[in-house]
């Protein structure tokens, strides 16, 4: 029997105006080499960490996790919630038995505090769950009768009800964007959805931007600057592709799914990563969304702009024109049209339903609560 497939691809092209909002190491807009000329570049986890942060204005905290290496202390404040006569230290002491239960490695940190050794994802359900094992078993150590039994069933199962609880109840965030913990791969979590590095449709080239600043409280005789300076950053129109395999997620959070893509959808449309904001007031909304549904395979367009956008009247409307003329040449010499398509800000696309931002993401809502359950 065939594999259900569900894929939801999503197409944006948007221009960024003067902005420096993914720096590399030196502090200079992120860049990549693409049909051998200079992209702009931001990187997918750039766009998802401002995915997540929008995800709190769209899920509720109990739909969401926490990637930290502070999850003793998210057990321990769990557990004082279900038990509060029990003490700081003992609290701390009981979460870090059950986390290296689980399999993860604690440490101390540099100030003290009982850290994992990497970064870990956890959902606020998962913690709960930890603290309520760890609340039960000191219940049955206390039961004198049954303390002998109990504690040797206790002891050979323990990694594995641990280890189980960190399995369970995954949040939205963990469904999508997936965990990797090196040391217990019982623990990881393949990410139902892909996000691309996005890239200008065109060539560019970094420009550097010269300012000084004024010292307010400098003597009225002083002309100099009180500080100078230079920021490197470029303009570009990027196309931006992500997708979610609706079924995989499905296996995941069950009936939060259809809720789940439309968050997705939300926060990939409209989120923008923070970087040098203040300084560019650079926050823009997509020029053009395209939402494919398929159900063989994802499909990136960024062939499209393998040989770079070139025009004297802005890039949008030649770049938009580009992905869909290369979409319909990948359909017909590939893998057909999709089974579904939504198009905003774009006249006369084949087969695909104009709609405003809103309907999208009502019609994503309706669409995958009919076919994914």
């Amino acid at each position: 029997m065939d594999k259900k497939r569900l894929y939801v691809d999503f197409h944006v092209i948007q221009t960024v105006p003067p902005s420096c909002i993914n720096r590399d190491d030196t502090g200079r807009p992120k860049t990549a080499v693409y049909g051998g000329v200079n992209r702009a570049r931001v990187s997918s986890q750039c766009w998802k960490h401002a995915m997540r942060e929008m995800f709190h204005d769209i899920f509720s905290d109990r739909n969401l996790g926490f990637r930290t290496k502070y999850a003793v202390e998210l057990v321990a404040d769990s557990l004082k919630k279900i038990s509060p006569e029990i003490s700081d230290e003992d609290a701390t002491k009981k979460a870090i038995e059950a986390l290296g239960n689980a399999g993860l490695k604690i440490k101390k940190s540099k100030d003290g505090k009982d850290v994992t050794d990497a970064l870990f994802f956890i959902s606020a359900v998962q913690a709960e769950k930890l603290a309520k094992l760890i609340s039960d078993d000191e219940n049955d150590k206390d039961d004198k009768d049954d303390k002998k039994d109990k504690k040797g069933k206790k002891d050979k199962n323990l990694q594995k009800v641990y280890v189980e609880a960190l399995q369970s109840s995954p949040s939205i965030d963990i469904a999508l964007f997936g965990r990797m913990l090196a040391n217990n791969a019982e623990l990881n979590v393949d990410a139902s959805s892909q996000v691309a590095h996005s890239i200008s449709t065109h060539a560019i080239q970094n420009e550097y931007d010269y300012f000084t600043a004024v010292d307010d409280c400098s003597p009225a005789d002083n002309a100099g600057a009180g500080h100078l300076g230079t920021k490197e950053f470029n303009s570009a129109t990027l196309y931006r592709y992500a997708t979610v395999n609706a079924e995989e997620l499905f296996k995941s959070i069950g009936s939060d799914t259809a809720e789940a893509v439309a968050g997705f959808a939300k926060a990939f449309i409209c989120s923008m990563p923070t970087g040098s904001q203040n300084s560019y007031a650079n926050r823009t909304f997509p020029d053009v969304v395209y939402v494919t549904i398929r159900k063989d395979q994802p499909v990136n367009l960024s062939g499209a702009f393998e040989k770079p956008v070139k025009s004297r009247e802005g890039n949008v409307k030649p770049s938009a024109d580009a992905l869909f003329e290369n979409a319909e040449k990948v359909y017909s010499d590939y893998c057909g049209n999709p089974e579904k398509s939504f198009v905003i800000g774009y006249d006369g696309v084949s087969g695909a339903e104009k709609v405003s931002l809103t309907e999208l993401f009502e019609k994503l809502k309706e669409y995958m609560a009919d076919e994914v359950k």
